[in-house]
């Protein structure tokens, strides 16, 4: 196996640890969880890189690597939803869910008649989008978490507590609701522009 295939592989066993981090509901296991998704980011970054720049490029790693993609964030979504502090709508991820499984579906219906359906820029797009999100909503969780910790910090201004706690509501309901609309039209997209290849038109 070579190094972006690795790396790859590497991804998918990072994001397992991530779950199992973000089920302790603790301070220090949430910020290990996001360092240990950071490391899971990078290796999608440095995994096309090095394949594309030492001519790396297999059918094993463009089958696997939006694979390992949707395990992250599949990962991600699931276990943000059991953070108290977040309001993440059941149905936001359900269509997260179902947008990903069904384009693994169709990756899987054209690899069985010998065609490889590597992410567009609509998918890589979307990768993106869904990792900032997770990103930037963790963070500010595990920020919070700190500032309310220090009575000096929590107490400096009034209704800190609330202010904050509205703020983060508002921006992870909010988020999520955009990025959940974004991935669905990039399936939609997917199928279209590969609608030949998955053989649709014979339906």
């Amino acid at each position: 196996m070579n190094l972006p295939n690795t790396l790859t592989v590497a991804r998918c066993i990072l994001a397992g640890i991530f779950v199992v981090l973000m089920s302790f509901d603790h301070n220090l296991c949430y910020f290990i969880a996001y360092l240990v998704f950071i490391l899971a980011a990078l290796t999608d970054y440095f995994d096309g890189k090095i394949a594309r720049e030492q001519n790396l490029i297999t059918n094993f790693g463009k089958l696997l690597d939006p694979v390992a993609d949707k395990i992250l964030m599949v990962a991600g979504f699931i276990m943000l939803m059991r953070v108290p502090d977040l309001t993440i709508p059941a149905w936001t991820v359900v269509a997260i869910l179902a947008r990903e499984y069904l384009i693994t579906g169709a990756r899987t219906l054209a690899a069985s008649e010998g065609a490889i359906l590597p992410a567009n820029v609509w998918g890589k797009a979307k990768t993106v989008i869904q990792m900032a999100y997770v990103f930037v909503v963790l963070a500010l969780v595990i920020l919070l978490r700190f500032v309310f910790s220090v009575p000096a910090l929590r107490d400096a201004i009034p209704y800190t507590r609330e202010m904050c706690a509205q703020t983060l509501h508002y921006l992870s309901f909010g988020g999520i609701i955009l990025v959940s609309i974004y991935t669905v039209v990039s399936g939609i997209q997917f199928t279209w522009a590969n609608w030949n290849a998955l053989k649709l038109h014979d339906i």
